[in-house]
Order: structure tokens, then C-alpha cells, then sequence
């Protein structure tokens, strides 16, 4: 077949346009032309990593939405977004169809690759005889657990073990039984699933076989993996350099990063618990911290009093953004403090840095079990209420990067790495070879209709 062309549309965070532009990546190399559609903002966020090398397989597409008064352009992005307005982006995400369309017929793809929240997407590519391919970045067990739950409800026990504490649990029974916005979604969810013959999922079989295995069987439709999808070249520029030079300073795996992703807000309480928790676990750190955008507050409002002055050269605090992967893949860095976004877990791996969990809401629960399962790291404790307080958060972090049992962790960690690394591109050969199949499938059919 010729050359493929290929249209992705990522859900509007930094979390999914990423790993989209990585597999984008994977698929210019064998030949696939690639346009890559998302707000301007979103946009903006990628631009720089798409350089000469990729400028002509890799094609960046604007989608305008249509600007509301609570939803001006800097909000087309969840990155920042105040949390009362996410629903507001998404309902303007799907009013963006019919500009969604006119792309659609100027690129006039081969195939379409969407995201987990658009039915509307796959629908325009169906009728216009293109096959659609959903890819989605959770967890293959958060996907299967709730594949699981949208079957069968709490009426049948699902396969594998889970353990959450109870904060988690009462969350997703309360979930599954509501009619609340969460349960929308969900549906929506399916729809967009259903219109897939198969679904990528970013993860690989050395850590969720089961999971892949069982989807696949309860969606009726091939689950395949693609890799964690980490971005393996770093874009030489001056952001960070604070952060390098600070990591420079400090001995092997004796600094330990702390972020909780884009999407998540830390409460004051929150703040001041981890606060006094890297004050009492007396080692180095990089911590991120992240403020709804148009917030206007300082560190001074949040931290407890002194403690950048206590922390002195031990501490790093950063307020909005870090380069998280440069971060990570340093010598200096020891452990990571996160909230088990599936992305931070994935960087996590590719480079080898164990993981301290704090999960916050949604997948990261499941997320964190992975981490525990398949050894890489250790969750925080919270107490009886569901809180996290700064001697658990101490705990945790000083085991993994100090404690007894942070030899095996590390070990662990580095073996997970390595894994990654040997298997390379062995899950993108499969991708390719599904996306050629479905194209000339899709080829055929149109071909044999014309006949009749």
C-alpha cells in the first residue's frame, strides 16, 4: 500500500496530546503521514518537540473551538483549568464537530485515530468509509475493572484481586451507582469504544497481560499494546536549567521529586502535610507545585511557615511546571512522589525511578496497585478518613529510597527499565501491521460494494 495517512484527535490534555505525538513518532518512521489535531494551546505545548526531523511526516492541525465567556482560548486545555470547568470543555470539545469535519475532509485520512471521549470523532470517520481506531492512555487494569463493572455491575466479583482502602472503595461504588456526571461519561466512554474494531492501549504485556487478556474477552474486540510511549529524545533547551543544576549537586538516587500531574490540586491541608513530610524524611527533593490557572497565590500562602528557610539546599520548590523527564531520567533522582497519573507512571518506568504513591482520584487507585504489584514502588498510608499525614508520607519515602527493602525496589525498577528498553518497537511492528490490515479491510469492502 502507499504511504498512510493517518488523523489523530487527542482529548484536550497534556497527558494524552504527548503520547499521541510519541506514537505518532513510532508510525513516521514507517511511513506513515501523520496529522496530529488539537487546540492552539495544546498545540503550543508539543510544538517544540516536533523538530526538522519530523516537520515533513508529522502535521500539527488547529482545531478552533468556539470560545465562551467562562471558556476563553487559554482554558482550551485541561492544563490549568479550574476543575468546575471541566465539564464546560468538554461539552465545547464535542460542539467542535462540525470544524472537527471540515479537517476531516481536507486531510481525507486513511484512518483516524481518536480518543476515549469521542463518539462524534468516529462517527464522522465511519460515515465517510474511514475506519476508526480508539487509543486510550489509562491503565489496562482501570480499563478492564471498569469494562468489568459496565457489564456486570457489582452482581459478579471481578477476576483479580483488589485492595483499596476504604476512601477508594466508597468513592467507586459511589460511582457506579450514581446518575451524576462520572456515570455520563462513562457511557460516553463506551460509545466512543464501541466504534472501534480494536483499541491501543498504552501499557505493555510484562506488567498488564492479565488485564489485556481479560479486556479483550469482555469488549469482544482486540486490545494491543503499544508501549509506554516516552518520549526517548530530549529537546536540548534552557527550560529547567535551575532544576540541573541543582540535581548536578547531589549524589546518585539521593533526590526525590514530588508532582502531582496537571490535572490535580493540591488542598492546602495536602500541601502542608507533604510539607512537613519531606521536612521529616530529611532528604533532598524537587517539588512542583501546581495552582489552578488565574489563581494568584503564592508559596508563602501555602507552605508551612519557614520551611523553604529549613529546607535550605536540601529543597527545591517550583511553582507551575518542571521538566519531568529530564527529572527523572537524571543519576541524582531516587524516588518519585506521584499521584499515579498513568503518563507519570509510565516515565517512572522508562527510566527506572520507584515510585512513592499518592493517589488522588479516578484510575490512579488502580494505577497505584500496579506499582505495588509488580514491585516498583510503595503507597503511602492514609489514615482511617482517608488522609495522608506527613509521618506516613515520611514512611514511605524513606523506605523506598533508603529504607530496607530500597535495594530490592531499585532493583526492580532498573530490571522494569531495562525490559522496556530491550523490547523497543516489538508492540509498535504490531500496531502497524493492525492499522495496514483494517486499511486495505476497509479498501476491500468499498471496492466490493462498487462491484454489487
Amino acid at each position: 500500500m502507499d504511504n498512510i495517512s493517518v488523523l489523530m484527535l487527542p482529548w484536550l490534555a497534556h497527558g494524552h496530546i504527548s503520547p499521541f505525538l510519541d506514537l505518532a513518532k513510532k508510525l513516521a518512521t514507517r511511513n506513515f503521514n501523520i496529522y496530529l489535531c488539537s487546540t492552539p494551546i495544546n498545540l503550543n505545548s508539543i510544538r517544540k518537540n516536533v523538530t526538522e526531523k519530523w516537520s515533513n511526516s508529522i502535521h500539527l492541525v488547529e482545531l478552533n473551538i468556539l470560545p465562551l465567556p467562562d471558556l476563553p482560548p487559554h482554558y482550551h486545555t485541561t492544563n490549568g483549568l479550574p476543575p468546575h470547568l471541566m465539564v464546560t470543555l468538554k461539552t465545547a470539545f464535542e460542539n467542535s464537530s462540525p470544524e472537527f469535519l471540515k479537517i476531516f475532509v481536507s486531510v481525507k485520512p486513511d484512518i483516524l485515530i481518536y480518543d476515549f471521549n469521542q463518539p462524534w470523532a468516529a462517527d464522522i470517520a465511519l460515515a465517510n468509509n474511514v475506519p476508526a481506531v480508539q487509543f486510550l492512555m489509562s491503565s489496562t487494569f482501570f480499563s478492564s475493572f471498569s469494562q468489568h463493572m459496565f457489564n456486570y455491575g457489582l452482581s459478579v466479583s471481578f477476576p483479580f484481586p483488589i485492595s483499596f482502602h476504604k476512601y477508594f472503595t466508597e468513592k467507586i461504588n459511589a460511582r457506579w451507582k450514581s446518575s451524576s456526571d462520572d456515570t455520563k461519561d462513562i457511557n460516553h466512554a463506551w460509545e466512543a469504544s464501541r466504534k472501534s474494531k480494536v483499541v491501543l492501549r498504552r501499557t505493555f504485556r510484562d506488567i498488564e497481560g492479565k488485564y489485556i487478556d481479560y479486556i479483550s474477552v469482555l469488549s469482544q474486540k482486540k486490545s494491543i499494546p503499544v508501549g509506554p510511549l516516552v518520549q526517548d529524545e530530549l529537546i536540548e533547551t534552557d527550560d529547567g536549567t535551575e532544576i540541573i543544576q541543582f540535581l548536578e549537586k547531589k549524589d546518585e538516587s539521593s533526590v526525590v521529586f514530588v508532582s502531582f500531574g496537571s490535572e490535580y490540586f493540591l488542598s492546602k491541608d495536602e500541601i502542608r502535610e507533604i510539607a512537613y513530610g519531606l521536612e521529616l524524611s530529611k532528604l533532598n527533593f524537587i517539588w512542583v507545585v501546581r495552582f489552578p490557572f488565574g489563581e494568584n497565590m503564592n508559596l508563602e500562602e501555602v507552605l508551612p511557615l519557614g520551611f523553604l528557610d529549613k529546607a535550605g539546599d536540601r529543597g527545591l520548590v517550583m511553582v507551575g511546571w518542571a521538566p519531568q523527564t529530564k527529572i527523572l531520567c537524571h543519576s541524582s533522582t531516587g524516588g518519585f512522589v506521584s499521584h499515579c497519573g498513568w503518563s507519570s507512571i509510565m516515565e517512572s518506568m522508562m527510566f527506572g525511578v520507584p515510585v512513592i504513591a499518592m493517589p488522588m482520584q479516578i484510575d490512579q487507585p488502580f494505577n497505584a496497585l500496579v506499582v505495588k504489584e509488580i514491585g516498583v514502588g510503595q503507597e503511602v498510608e492514609r489514615d482511617e478518613n482517608g488522609r495522608f499525614k506527613r509521618e506516613e508520607i515520611a514512611k514511605a519515602i524513606r523506605n523506598v529510597v533508603l529504607g530496607r527493602n530500597s535495594e530490592t525496589v531499585r532493583r526492580k525498577a532498573k530490571e522494569m527499565s531495562e525490559k522496556i528498553k530491550e523490547n523497543g518497537d516489538k508492540e509498535i511492528d504490531e500496531v502497524v501491521e493492525e492499522l495496514l490490515k483494517l486499511c486495505k479491510e476497509k479498501k476491500d469492502e468499498i471496492t466490493s460494494s462498487k462491484m454489487f
